[in-house]
C-alpha cells in the first residue's frame, strides 16, 4: 500500500484541478434556481477528493464511484440503472437479441465453470463443444474460482476475433484446446412453433427484440396456410419483454388498426405518448389464448393486457411480473450509459401494469398478494372488470406445481445435468423431440448413476420436527416425548427412501427436459415440454369449448379465479 505522502504526491494536484473544473462547469450550467444541484455536486466532488487522498487504505476510484452511483440509484425504482462500459454488450443483447461471441451459456458448480448449453449453428456447436464441458482456461486465463459472468465476459467480443479455450471432458484423457472465431450471435425470438392437437397452432415467443412482430406474422401465416389451424396459442411465459414497438406490432396482428395499445405518462410532457396499431391485422376472429407466468414482464404484459382489455383472447397462467415503467437509455461519457425511468405504461383500459410496491415481491421477483383495498377497478371493451395493482391477472389462473424436495436436491447437485451429459456422450442419436421418452430402463440407469452420489436433503417435516424437538427441550418435556420424536424421524426416513419412486414422473420430466436439448437445442426443449404442460392442456380445452371461451370473454361470464 502506498504511504499517504506518496498517494498525495501522485494524485492530489490532478484531483484538485479536475474537481475545480467539474465544479466550475456545473456551477455555470446550473445557475439560478438550480443552484442547489451545483452546490451538492460541489460537496460530492470535494468529499470524493478528500476521501481518496486521506483514507487509510488505497481506494479504487472506479469501484468507489460505481458504488456511489448504485447507492444513489437504489433509492429510486429498480429499473433505473447505471450501465458500465463492460455491461454495454449485455444490454445490447437484451434489446437486439444479438452479441459477439461463440454461442454458449456457462454455469458454475463448486469451483468449476462449465458449459451448460450451446446454441445450434454457432461457433461453439460447430467446434464440437458440448454441455458439460469443463472450462479450464479462456485466452490463457484460468477459469478456476471465477464466476460464470466473468468467464462469459471473456468469451464475448468483436465478431471475427478469436477466443482460445482449454476444455476438460470426462471421456478425454487430456484437456482439449479449441480456437473459436467469434460471430454475431442472434438468438431466435421464436425457438419453436407448430401444431398441437385439435388443429391448435402454437407459437413460443421468448423475447421482444427487433423483427419479433414480423416473425410472429410469418409463423402464423405458415401455420394457417399449411395446417389450416382453427385456434392459436401465443406462449409468452418467461418472456421478460424488450422493445415497445414490437409489443405494439404483435398486438396489431390480432387487433384492428387505429386501436390504442399502450400510452406512456411521465413528468415531462414529451414523455406522454400513445401507441396505436398501424397495420391491417392478420386475423381478428381466430380464437386466441395468451399464456403468461410470473416472469412475463414489460412488453409481454402490454400484449397480454391489450388482448385482455379488448376481449380479443383468453389469458391463462399466473399473474405477470408487474413491470410497467418506461426506460430511456441516455449515453454518458466513456462509453457508459444510464437507463432511466421516464414514464409509466397504461394499457387500453387505462390501468397500469406496474406493481404498487417494488419491494413486495416473492423470492423469484413476482408480485406478492395485493390487498383489495389497493386495487382500482377498470373495464374491458365488453365490460368485464379488471384491476391494476401489479401485472396482469389472467382470466384463468393456474399456479405452477412446486417441485418435490428430492427433485430440488437432484437439480442443485447437478445430478440430472451430469447424467444427461453422460447419456449424450454414450448415445449419439435419440428419437425426435416429440417422441423421445424416459423409459423404465433409462430411469433405472439414472438410479444406478446416482446410487453412490450425495444428494441429501431436508424435508419440511424434518424442519418442523427439529423445531418441535427444540421446543420440547425448552419446556423440559423432551425426555417424556423423546421416543415419539425418534419414531417420527424413522417414519420420515422411510418415506424419504421412497421419494425416487413417489416422484418418478416428476424426475423423469426433468430428465427429459435436460436430455432432449443436448440433441435438438432450444427448439427441442420447447417441443418436448408441450406433451405434459398442464397450462397448454387447459388452453386447448378452453379453445375447443366455444361456449366456455365466449363466456369467459363476456361481461356476464363467470371469471375463473383459481384453478389447481
Amino acid at each position: 500500500m502506498k504511504t499517504f505522502f506518496e498517494l498525495k504526491n501522485t494524485i492530489k494536484k490532478g484531483l484538485v484541478s479536475v474537481s475545480l473544473v467539474v465544479v466550475l462547469l456545473l456551477s455555470g450550467s446550473f445557475a439560478g434556481k438550480d443552484f442547489e444541484i451545483a452546490k451538492n455536486f460541489d460537496i460530492f466532488a470535494t468529499l470524493f477528493r478528500e476521501l481518496y487522498i486521506n483514507y487509510i487504505e488505497e481506494i479504487n476510484p472506479s469501484e468507489l464511484m460505481h458504488k456511489s452511483i448504485n447507492g444513489m440509484l437504489s433509492t429510486l425504482d429498480p429499473y433505473t440503472n447505471f450501465i458500465s462500459e463492460s455491461e454495454v454488450e449485455d444490454y445490447r443483447f437484451m434489446t437486439t437479441g444479438q452479441y459477439g461471441g461463440i454461442g454458449a451459456l456457462v454455469g458454475t458448480q463448486d469451483s468449476r465453470v462449465f458449459i451448460t448449453e450451446v446454441y445450434e449453428g454457432f461457433p461453439a456447436q460447430k467446434a464440437g463443444l458440448k454441455a458439460g464441458d469443463v472450462i479450464i482456461e479462456v485466452n490463457n486465463q484460468s477459469a478456476e474460482n471465477r464466476t460464470s459472468e466473468e468467464i462469459a465476459s471473456i468469451m464475448k467480443g468483436q465478431p471475427g476475433t478469436t477466443v482460445e479455450m482449454l476444455i476438460s471432458r470426462e471421456d478425454e484423457p487430456e484437456p482439449v484446446k479449441v480456437a473459436l472465431e467469434r460471430e454475431i450471435i442472434k438468438i431466435d425470438n421464436i425457438p419453436y412453433y407448430g401444431v398441437l392437437r385439435n388443429n391448435t397452432g402454437y407459437i413460443k415467443l421468448t423475447k421482444f427484440t427487433q423483427n419479433s412482430g414480423r416473425e410472429i406474422r410469418e409463423a402464423f401465416n405458415d401455420l394457417q396456410e399449411n395446417y389450416d389451424i382453427e385456434h392459436i396459442i401465443l406462449d409468452i411465459r418467461d418472456n421478460g419483454g424488450g422493445l415497445l414497438n414490437e409489443a405494439v406490432n404483435i398486438t396489431n396482428l390480432f387487433i384492428e388498426r387505429n386501436k390504442k395499445v399502450v400510452s406512456t405518462e411521465g413528468r415531462l410532457e414529451e414523455r406522454n405518448t400513445t401507441h396505436h396499431t398501424l397495420n391491417h391485422p392478420i386475423d381478428t376472429d381466430i380464437p386466441l389464448v395468451v399464456l403468461v407466468n410470473r416472469q412475463s414482464a414489460s412488453a409481454s404484459e402490454i400484449v397480454a393486457g391489450a388482448i385482455q382489455d379488448y376481449d380479443r383472447g383468453v389469458v391463462i397462467g399466473e399473474r405477470t411480473f408487474g413491470k410497467g415503467l418506461v426506460q430511456n437509455v441516455v449515453p454518458l461519457s466513456y462509453n457508459t450509459q444510464l437507463k432511466v425511468t421516464v414514464a409509466e405504461y397504461l394499457i387500453p383500459s387505462g390501468r397500469s401494469i406496474q406493481a404498487i410496491d417494488y419491494a413486495a415481491r416473492h423470492e423469484d421477483g413476482s408480485v406478492s398478494r395485493i390487498p383489495d383495498s389497493l386495487k382500482t377497478p377498470f373495464k374491458t371493451q365488453n365490460g368485464r372488470v379488471v384491476y391494476d395493482g401489479g401485472g396482469i391477472e389472467p382470466d384463468i389462473i393456474i399456479e405452477p406445481p412446486s417441485l418435490s424436495n428430492i427433485s430440488k436436491a437432484l437439480l442443485n447437485r447437478f445430478l440430472i445435468f451430469d447424467f444427461a451429459t453422460k447419456f449424450h456422450r454414450n448415445n449419439p442419436e435419440i428419437a425426435d423431440a416429440k417422441n423421445f421418452e424416459i423409459t423404465t430402463d433409462l430411469y433405472n440407469e439414472f438410479l444406478d448413476f446416482i446410487s453412490d452420489k450425495d444428494y441429501e436433503y431436508e424435508t419440511e417435516s424434518e424442519k418442523r420436527l427439529e423445531e418441535l424437538r427444540k421446543a420440547l427441550k425448552k419446556d423440559e418435556y423432551y425426555e417424556v416425548f423423546k421416543e415419539h420424536v425418534s419414531n417420527f424421524q424413522i417414519l420420515i426416513n422411510e418415506k424419504k427412501a421412497e421419494d425416487l419412486d413417489t416422484f418418478q414422473d416428476e424426475i423423469e420430466r426433468l430428465l427429459l427436459l435436460e436430455i432432449v436439448p443436448r440433441y435438438y437445442y432450444q427448439r427441442g426443449r420447447v417441443e418436448a415440454s408441450l406433451s405434459e404442460d398442464n397450462v397448454v392442456a387447459r388452453a386447448i380445452q378452453v379453445l375447443n369449448d366455444k361456449n366456455k371461451y365466449n363466456n369467459i370473454l363476456s361481461a356476464v361470464g363467470n371469471k375463473e379465479m383459481q384453478e389447481h
